[in-house]
């Protein structure tokens, strides 16, 4: 008979999923190796450190809330609420500003 697979919830799109990888609210090239984090699925993950640089996210989006009202992400949160997704691809681009 096979286990029930595990839940989680993702912290700042709010989504029930079956993996979340741990974000560092500080990333840990900015100071934050060991302060605190956030479980967050991966096309959350993902689209943060896609949208803002690790400067950015420390300084100025460094808990959820300040993530969940940031204006850049409005309209992705508000697409993948809907959304029964685990994966998404979205890759850096080379032009990315640092």
């Amino acid at each position: 008979m096979p286990g029930k697979k595990e839940e989680h919830f993702c912290e700042l799109c709010g989504r029930e999923v079956q993996h979340v990888s741990r974000h560092h609210l500080v990333p840990r090239e900015e100071g934050g190796r060991y302060g605190a984090t956030a479980d967050l699925c991966q096309p959350c993950h993902s689209t943060l450190h896609l949208t803002f640089t690790n400067r950015e996210l420390a300084i100025l989006y460094n808990s959820i809330p300040a993530l969940q009202q940031a204006e850049p992400l409005q309209k992705y949160l508000k697409w993948v609420k809907g959304k029964r997704l685990e994966r998404i691809t979205n890759r850096r681009g080379r032009n990315k500003k640092k």
